[in-house]
């Protein structure tokens, strides 16, 4: 079992390249990995809410698991999404990890049946049993329907194959009380979603974050996270803002509830880190929203360029 210290700081939720047919674009995978590495991201999470797992056939996710894994070859952990309401395809996906030398899964809630927190830790236990690899939970209510009480995370911690959690309910009081839970336990690992609160939850404990924006400027994020370690609070100030800024022009475009991705993919095509396209039920950008967004993407990239030190 990998050491649970050896997640930290920034592990971006990968895009999932796609060709038109939906297959995946292998090109634009090998490139977007070299870019994060490159980039000096702390690890790799893949078939997240950002990699559209639940909108991707079983072959896209052998393919993309095997791809990546590959690729890294061991130089950051490798952590894989297996989120889904068959606990069967959950296995089945934690088994092609686990064979392609993957260092964690990840898992949210399963997101069609009703059940409450004790049929939710009795799914969980059910699953960290079944797998060999270590595992976070993963918390997204806004997608789920369910939220990970406290008191299920802490009766989960004392599994031995579950090792963290990432939280993206985006309740600050919640990852609070986390991180304050876990305070002497810190081989139990807590990441934080949203990066529009990244520096916040540093603050008050957190071991990094899985932020989407890191798919562009992954130096960005990994500049912020390595300022607060060394304790430069005004040039952590300085990324924050550029953070902020990146994701009122980027992510909160146009009134579809799926902007973020939109935007996110959008922006990496700009860059040719992807062509693109999105898997149904969502759809890119049409031309004239594309335009749009390609002026305030220049703005972004080159506030970016004015903060990240390279």
């Amino acid at each position: 079992m990998k050491n649970p210290v050896e997640f930290h700081g920034i592990i971006p939720p990968m895009i999932t390249p796609l060709n038109a047919d939906y297959s995946l674009d292998v090109a634009h995978t090998i490139r977007i990995v070299d870019h994060l590495l490159e980039g000096g991201v702390h690890g790799i999470f893949i078939l997240g809410t950002t990699g559209e797992s639940a909108s991707l056939s079983s072959d896209v996710k052998s393919d993309l698991i095997r791809q990546v894994c590959r690729q890294v070859s061991g130089k950051v952990p490798v952590l894989v999404g297996i989120t889904d309401c068959s606990f069967v395809e959950s296995l089945d996906l934690a088994a092609i990890a686990a064979e392609s030398g993957a260092s964690a899964l990840v898992a949210a809630p399963p997101f069609y049946m009703n059940i409450g927190q004790e049929e939710l830790t009795a799914y969980y236990r059910q699953l960290a049993e079944a797998v060999t690899l270590p595992l976070f939970l993963y918390n997204m209510p806004s997608h789920t329907k369910i939220f990970i009480d406290l008191q299920t995370v802490k009766d989960l911690s004392n599994h031995p194959n579950i090792i963290g959690i990432k939280d993206s309910s985006g309740d600050l009081g919640n990852f609070e009380a986390l991180c304050s839970t876990f305070r002497n336990r810190q081989e139990f690992r807590i990441f934080v979603g949203p990066e529009e609160i990244l520096t916040q939850t540093l603050e008050m404990g957190g071991h990094g974050g899985v932020t989407g924006g890191a798919n562009l400027f992954p130096e960005l994020y990994v500049q912020a996270f390595e300022a607060f370690q060394t304790g430069e609070r005004s040039r952590l100030k300085d990324l924050q803002d550029t953070i902020l800024f990146l994701s009122k022009n980027l992510y909160e475009n146009q009134t579809y509830k799926s902007c973020y991705l939109k935007g996110l993919k959008a922006a990496l095509a700009f860059e040719g880190l992807c062509r693109g396209i999105l898997a149904p039920p969502l759809s890119a950008y049409n031309e004239e929203e594309k335009k749009a967004l390609h002026e305030k993407y220049l703005r972004v990239k080159e506030k970016v360029s004015s903060t990240v030190t390279l």
